[in-house]
């Protein structure tokens, strides 16, 4: 891929340095394969059967990353659900909401599909209940697939409207999931395409889109408990301003520390913002910023009935079947 001139506006936009400039479109440009990452949702087993790169210090206990030339989904425990297999910007997308405090009774994933951070919640929050949310319905298919083969005992997939979820979910969840639909500029770090991801029309309306959901999205928030989004783009105005607008519109909510992600914080704000970008070598890039509800006020439960009106199209019990059925 060429650099584009609105490309480089942007790399402009990111960097004031020209070398980090020309690094950062060189990732996009000239992609690269970086190790790939397996997220373990059973015991590793003995002997272990791959090879893997040390770990960061931030890096979950559960996750292991693995050397570019593997191909962990192509081994039969990825067929046994043994591990979930992901880029590592990933991993490192959804680390502030693994420091939450635990325990954690309810987790809603807004924008579940394909599932990956729904099971990076199960496995390392443990929550009793986990909703899976998915508003696209031809990506629900693989939600369900992936959540399946992961035995993801707690989890609950719907297929609703974030506003649907807000009327009827109020205050009932400890850590909403809102990685948001963007431009997924980082494709391109992959070697995938993406059209139109750096042109300023398809960034304004996918930056609309992300604050309707994280409107919605904080209704769900109980009292003390967390929102944690993230992107695959690298656009201020999908990251930092939406997280700036979330923090003007909803006061109650303050941006999360997150210590051990200091050498990532975002320098285009004093917020504690987080930034992966392409030219480090751990992954295609991304953007993560979590925020806690630090007002008084009363939780709610969910109920069958609740899950009624939410429309639950699968269930835990249905991997339990599954896995009768196999064994």
């Amino acid at each position: 891929m060429t650099r584009s001139r609105l490309m480089s506006k942007l790399a402009r936009s990111l960097f004031a340095d020209r070398d980090e400039q020309d690094r950062w479109l060189a990732a996009l440009t000239h992609p690269q394969t970086v190790p790939s990452a397996i997220a373990w949702c059973q015991p590793r087993p003995e002997p272990f059967p791959f090879a893997i790169a040390p770990p960061l210090d931030w890096q979950p206990a559960f996750v292991d990353r693995l050397p570019a030339e593997l191909r962990p989904g192509q081994h039969p425990l990825h067929a046994q659900g043994a591990y979930y297999c992901l880029d590592f910007s990933s991993v490192f997308a959804a680390y502030p909401m693994l420091t939450v405090p635990q325990p954690v009774q309810t987790v809603v994933d807004v924008c579940a599909a394909p599932g990956g951070k729904s099971i990076l919640a199960a496995v390392g929050l443990h929550p009793q209940i986990l909703i899976s949310n998915e508003t696209i319905g031809k990506r629900l298919g693989m939600l369900v697939s992936n959540l399946q083969r992961c035995q993801i005992r707690a989890a609950i997939v719907s297929n609703r409207d974030s506003q649907v979820l807000a009327q009827y979910l109020p205050a009932t969840a400890d850590v909403v999931i809102v990685d948001a639909p963007c431009t997924g500029q980082s494709l391109l770090a992959k070697g995938e395409a993406a059209p139109g991801c750096f042109h300023p029309v398809t960034i304004n309306k996918n930056a609309n889109r992300q604050k309707r959901i994280l409107a919605n999205a904080t209704q769900l928030v109980k009292p003390g408990g967390y929102l944690a989004y993230m992107t695959c783009a690298y656009s201020p105005a999908e990251n930092e301003q939406v997280c700036d607008w979330l923090l003007e519109r909803f006061p109650q909510f303050h941006p999360c520390t997150v210590p051990a992600l200091t050498a990532f914080q975002s320098h285009l704000t004093p917020r504690p913002y987080y930034r992966l970008f392409p030219q480090s070598g751990l992954g295609a890039g991304g953007f993560t910023a979590l925020f806690q509800h630090q007002e008084q006020g009363k939780e709610n439960l969910i109920t069958e009935d609740t899950l009624t009106a939410i429309g639950v199209i699968f269930r835990p019990r249905e991997i339990e079947e599954q896995s009768q059925a196999t064994g």
